[in-house]
């Protein structure tokens, strides 16, 4: 029976991985070189990095990340070696577009703009960006993306991604033009497209002014530094970010500059993470070759919004959307928490940042969610069901 380190972070892990051998359940950030000595499948998610010298001199053989990033992983070295690996691509994407909605609508409802008309553009077009930028074009937002290695592709990727009216374009296009950015590359160190620090001063000197720039991406893809400028300047009037630079350490002089903050949990809708399990408890099953015998349904929790009823509508479509989303998902809730974390002192900011993670509140996915309201503009439902309430 193998023996299987399992993060205490992946959900229903210990439920799920039982079935294939001996769980020991740790700490993400807590497990380090000794706990992988006599392991051979190591489950976790982004907060354990594995690097060569922790997997070194062990039987490991397989290491399954339960989410959509590698950038914790030495695969390189895990190739050279023959320890299989696995990911969990896509993930957490409807949570990352749900998190991004309720950014947009709650800045439309703070500052009385429309969504609609208003361009987003997009940087980085996997499995989260298409999907944020589906929500976008729901909202009746124009759209632009910008994405090398993918524009390599042609349209036809765009097309099967349902954007078949967007269209890529160059980076400093898409910065003179967007109202509003937002970043969802992964993060990586080399190569013609590499990500790390992408977000510096050049590039945030062709910002349009007065942009809204938001990173839910990896916190190593902006320079603390360069964001603390271009919101001085005003280059950037509002900031939201997930994702932070030195996490869990986040820096407290960018903490206090920008609008909406949280502890890098866009993607931390509870559907994600039982998604980003059974996508790894698959793959270890087909490693071991075993079939699988664990389903997380009779788990899962009842939806906590099962109905939402609008007596009367807002007297705009941005004020009514924001009415139905933020009783599902409020962001400034996440904002409120991690602002009630910011102490002075760094190493109690990371504890707490650390803290929220694990202890952050269960938010289900908008197709949980049935929503009415008998005198809205049939117009309105229909958007609601672009952004996947059910109507």
């Amino acid at each position: 029976m193998p023996t299987i380190v399992c993060s205490s972070s992946v959900t229903y892990g210990e439920a799920a991985f039982s079935t294939l051998g001996d769980v020991r359940v740790k700490e993400g950030r807590a497990i380090d070189k000794t706990d992988l000595t006599d392991a051979d499948l190591l489950v976790i998610r982004s907060t354990t990095p594995v690097r060569a010298d922790m997997v070194n001199d062990s039987r490991l053989r397989f290491v399954g990340t339960a989410t959509i990033g590698v950038d914790h992983m030495d695969l390189a070295h895990f190739d050279r070696n023959g320890i299989h690996w696995e990911h969990a691509p896509g993930c957490n994407a409807v949570s990352v577009a749900e998190y991004m909605t309720s950014v947009w609508l709650c800045l439309a409802a703070e500052h009385g703009v429309a969504l609609e008309g208003r361009t987003l553009g997009v940087v980085g077009v996997g499995q989260v960006g298409s999907r944020v930028a589906r929500k976008a074009v729901a909202l009746g937002m124009r759209v632009l993306l910008n994405d090398p290695p993918k524009a390599e592709t042609g349209l036809s990727a765009l097309q099967a991604s349902g954007l078949q009216d967007a269209t890529y374009c160059d980076l400093e296009t898409l910065l003179a033009q967007s109202d509003l950015v937002t970043m969802h590359v992964p993060l990586t160190n080399d190569g013609p497209h590499a990500t790390r620090h992408m977000v510096d001063d050049g590039f945030c000197a062709q910002l349009k002014p007065g942009c809204v720039f938001i990173n839910a991406a990896r916190g190593p893809i902006a320079q603390s530094e360069a964001l603390i400028k271009a919101i001085d300047s005003g280059r950037i009037a509002h900031a939201v970010i997930d994702t932070w630079e030195g996490e869990p350490c986040c820096r407290q002089d960018l903490l206090e500059r920008v609008r909406l903050a949280s502890p890098h949990i866009a993607g931390y809708g509870f559907d994600g993470k039982v998604r980003g399990t059974e996508m790894i408890y698959a793959a270890a099953c087909r490693f071991l070759g075993v079939a699988p015998t664990w389903t997380p349904a009779a788990q899962l929790p009842a939806p906590l919004v099962p109905k939402i009823a609008i007596a009367q509508p807002a007297a705009t479509r941005d004020a009514f959307l924001w009415d139905v989303v933020q009783q599902t998902y409020d962001v400034r809730e996440d904002d409120a928490r991690m602002r009630a974390g910011a102490v002075s002192d760094d190493r109690q900011r990371a504890t707490d940042f650390d803290a929220q993670r694990r202890g952050y509140p269960v938010r289900r996915e908008f197709g949980f969610t049935s929503a009415s309201c008998k005198d809205a503009d049939p117009a309105w439902m229909h958007t609601l069901k672009a952004l996947g309430f059910v109507i």
